[in-house]
């Protein structure tokens, strides 16, 4: 039988010098992603989510955000941001939010995104471009990336009755701080946050602090 589907590839001279181990050689250095664990537990199990997990369920989370709340913002920006947000984890490792080197993490993530970007078989000629655009840009987008980046890690905490808190005795000002930016940014969502920062601490997950 034959098909009227159209070859997805119909100019074969333009990948002639393609090399598909390349390709491929690429693709796998992303899959290291998924080894670099972080500290949230995936709500009704006993693991930890990895950063790749996260990096979907970041874009997801913005993508159905900027939907729901008609966001004047780039979707094909934000999602790209969301997609390579932890990309540098990869030669650097996940480095816990509260964690006093926290400051720091950016200089090793950076150089680790600036190897992959000069990796064989890279088509995404301004990766580095679009990290650099998350992690210190002041758009629209970058926005609510850091706001929703901050939510999800929140959200897993309160539905696994704060067991990243209480195995790491994080303190009620501590999480209040790390959040307090979200109240200019995104009220609403600020707004939930502070009532559950509340109840999280009345259920001892969080020191009282």
């Amino acid at each position: 039988m034959s098909s009227n589907t159209s070859p997805l590839l119909t100019d074969q001279n333009a990948a002639t010098t393609i090399d598909i181990e390349d390709v491929t050689h690429f693709l796998l250095e992303l899959d290291a992603l998924k080894r670099v664990n972080c500290r949230s537990y995936v709500t009704n199990t006993d693991r930890r989510e990895n950063s790749a997990e996260h990096s979907w369920h970041l874009a997801m989370a913005c993508w159905s955000i900027a939907e729901l709340f008609e966001l004047d913002v780039n979707h094909e920006k934000l999602l790209k941001m969301a997609l390579v947000h932890d990309l540098g984890e990869i030669d650097a490792g996940d480095t816990f939010l509260y964690a006093d080197s926290r400051h720091d993490a950016h200089v090793e993530e950076r150089a680790g995104v600036a190897r992959l970007q000069g990796e064989r078989g890279n088509g995404i000629g301004n990766l580095s471009e679009i990290w650099e655009a998350q992690e210190t840009g002041s758009s629209k987008e970058t926005e609510l990336l850091k706001v929703v980046d901050r939510l999800l890690p929140f959200l897993l905490n309160l539905n696994t009755e704060g067991k990243t808190w209480r195995e790491l005795g994080v303190t009620r000002s501590q999480v209040a701080g790390a959040h307090a930016f979200i109240q200019d940014s995104f009220a609403p969502i600020h707004k939930w946050l502070s009532h559950n920062i509340d109840y999280a601490t009345q259920q001892g997950w969080l020191i009282d602090k």
